[in-house]
């Protein structure tokens, strides 16, 4: 199928969907430190709960550079008994070392893990058999439920590794994806490659509907190259093409954004 086949199916998904978006809880924070800071505070919050509830805290966690000042944040919360946690991995690109400077192992691992003492952190291996690794990750992900997913939105409006057109469908939790030119477009200008061409064209990432299988969701988007996206997203159709557009479904999601991530939602 072409990629305009493709996008007219997901489309036509969109408008068979008996799904129902939400109205937004949003939160718009003066600057992107303040938003990091209100972010960590909200999510130490739920962490909190859930141990208080039950002993222990499963969560998931975005990266990238969007996310150093909320991660920053909440890495330096002692309010937290991080012994008490349990940290999946939300996607990883196939074929990078842990050691490479783009690794989201690496990145949890400098920016979290170590630094908060977390007990339980569960590595997606990028350089494993993919499709092992999906199921393997998967079964433990399904063996109880998620407390709190803190996720971002790429620049092309994609949840995890899950460009357009997403697949709202799967219900396995984790899946071998390709990545479209805009992502790996977005992670060499972030720095994380010095060429498009060393930047992988395949990654394990969550899948929608895992990803919305998580009791709360906090969406945090700073940066104004973000504001096209925060727009589709929070603003246009429910739709594969925008996959972050799906978080709307969710019965408790709150976005935290700033005024340039925010600048070209209606009315701002």
């Amino acid at each position: 199928m072409t990629q305009r086949g493709k996008q007219a199916q997901a489309q036509q998904t969109v408008l068979n969907d008996s799904g129902f978006p939400r109205p937004l809880n949003l939160r718009i924070l003066p600057n992107r430190e303040e938003l990091g800071r209100a972010a960590a505070e909200e999510a130490a919050a739920i962490l909190r709960d859930a141990i208080a509830r039950q002993g222990y805290a499963r969560f998931i966690t975005a990266t990238g550079a969007s996310q150093f000042d909320f991660l920053a944040a909440l890495a330096s919360r002692r309010d937290v008994d991080w012994s008490k946690t349990e940290l999946f991995q939300l996607d990883e690109y196939i074929g990078i070392p842990p050691a490479h400077p783009a690794s989201f192992r690496r990145y949890l691992l400098e920016r979290l893990v170590r630094p908060t003492g977390l007990a339980r952190f569960h590595q997606l291996d990028g350089e494993a058999d993919p499709e092992k690794v999906c199921r393997e990750m998967g079964a433990l992900l399904r063996s109880a439920p998620v407390d709190a997913a803190f996720v971002g939105i790429g620049e092309n409006g994609h949840l995890a590794f899950n460009d357009p057109p997403a697949d709202f469908g799967n219900e396995e939790p984790y899946m071998v994806v390709q990545l479209d030119e805009a992502c790996r477009r977005q992670q060499l200008g972030e720095g994380w490659f010095p060429r498009l061409e060393d930047v992988p064209q395949r990654a394990i990432s969550m899948s929608i509907r895992q990803i919305l299988k998580a009791e709360k969701i906090l969406c945090i988007v700073p940066e104004a190259r973000k504001a096209k996206a925060v727009r589709a997203c929070l603003a246009g159709d429910i739709s594969p093409l925008v996959p972050a557009s799906a978080l709307r479904w969710h019965v408790d999601v709150k976005f935290f954004l700033e005024p340039a991530s925010a600048a070209l939602l209606p009315g701002k």
